[in-house]
């Protein structure tokens, strides 16, 4: 019997994707509930497993193809031979019944089955209608970034997502060049830019860091702190603290335009760049000013280690409050990050270098990194931002502050 392999929901409005690899060739035998191909949307991979065990019969969609959700990307012959495959057959039906009460979900949506405390307490202060949600959570539960996602649409509705542009012709060099299709990834970072440019005021401000007080903690209570928690202490977890302090202190950083109102978020979802294996991703710390060092430490880890083996899903990658990214690691000295919209800011960090300084009256040599807050200056006043790094400045060069809460 052949069992249809179809492309799966892939998350809030996204309907295409691009067939990334076939695990398997036409012919060749699969085990139930294997991985078989890879999809590429233009936030995450997602792996596509096989619905029953035997082997491979038909494969309708190549590498590189586009796909709809719902499309058949090949069947199945359920082979005899195999023990899980009647199992496997048995359960071929669920996902078309899984899929039933998604279907139904806005006719419940607003039993609190459907919809967490959170995100229901989100819809009814902002007067959303939670039957018009798609829940992205398990069995369609929504989610807080389900209604988040509902806010910021009207916001991002009046600009339309630019045109591709055109091919630039016949090239007189074409037989030494190499023409590659840009990835789902990189085609909606190249969109997300844009947008940035085009929607937002975007202004950077910087300033130095004396790196040495944490660069001496670090190096004193590390192996404790490491033996204690199985995690290393990094400069990560300083700065996402130190950046939620300076984001209480002005919270015009933490907010958002959303047409004629602005959204004062008391919430701190700090979105953190790390490099995957198609390019740089920003999954999202959930309530960052709630967690411990070494809660940040492992968190963000977690976060690279997935990012890396295209693990991250879609609800690690939305709903960020404010971003840092970090080109330190790759040797940067400086850099104007671009805003991740619809948020108002973003803080760059750098790579740290010995410097000449001025202590004292004296020329002293010190750890120092540079940092860079980019904000959109239709909220934010070069006032607000300039004391926002003072501020983050402050807690990284002293930080017991973020230890005693001053």
């Amino acid at each position: 019997m052949a069992v249809e392999l179809k492309v799966p929901p892939l998350g809030e409005s996204i309907t295409e994707a691009v067939v990334g690899k076939w695990n398997k060739k036409q012919g060749e035998s699969v085990s139930a509930d294997e991985p078989l191909v890879v999809l590429e949307t233009d936030k995450v991979t997602i792996d596509v497993p096989s619905p029953a065990a035997g082997s491979i019969a038909s494969i309708a969609f190549k590498e590189g193809d586009k796909v709809r959700v719902g499309d058949v990307l090949g069947t199945i012959e359920a082979g005899a031979g195999a023990a899980a495959s009647p199992a496997a057959a048995a359960a071929t039906p669920a996902p078309a019944q899984a899929a039933a009460p998604v279907a139904s979900a806005p006719a419940q949506a607003g039993s609190d089955a459907r919809i967490t405390p959170t995100a229901k307490k989100m819809a009814e202060e902002n007067r959303v209608d939670v039957g018009q949600l798609k829940g992205s959570g398990t069995g369609g539960r929504i989610m807080k970034e389900d209604v988040q996602g509902q806010l910021n649409r009207p916001a991002a509705a009046p600009s339309a997502p630019p045109a591709p542009a055109a091919p630039s012709g016949p090239r007189p060099n074409a037989a030494r060049e190499e023409r590659v299709r840009m990835t789902p990834l990189r085609k909606r970072v190249a969109e997300r830019l844009l947008q940035a440019q085009s929607n937002a005021a975007l202004l950077t401000t910087f300033n130095e860091v004396d790196m040495g007080e944490v660069m001496a903690l670090r190096k004193k209570y590390n192996d404790k702190f490491q033996a204690k928690h199985g995690v290393k202490l990094g400069f990560m977890s300083f700065f996402i603290r130190a950046s939620v302090e300076a984001l209480k202190a002005f919270p015009q950083i933490n907010a958002e335009i959303d047409g004629e109102d602005v959204i004062f978020k008391h919430y701190y979802d700090i979105g953190v760049a790390v490099s995957g294996s198609r390019g740089l991703v920003v999954p999202v710390v959930r309530d960052a000013d709630k967690l411990s060092l070494a809660d940040l430490e492992k968190t963000v880890g977690d976060y690279g280690g997935r990012a890396r083996n295209d693990k991250l899903t879609m609800s690690d990658l939305t709903g960020g409050t404010f971003t840092i990214t970090n080109g330190g690691i790759f040797g940067s000295m400086l850099s104007t990050p671009i805003l991740n919209p619809p948020q108002t800011g973003i803080l760059g960090m750098h790579n740290i270098v010995e410097r000449p300084v001025a202590r004292d009256g004296q020329v002293v040599i010190r750890p120092i990194m540079y940092i860079a807050l980019t904000y959109d200056h239709r909220l934010v006043d070069g006032r607000e931002a300039v004391q926002f790094l003072v501020r983050v400045k402050e807690c990284i060069e002293d930080p017991e502050r973020l230890l005693l809460d001053i």
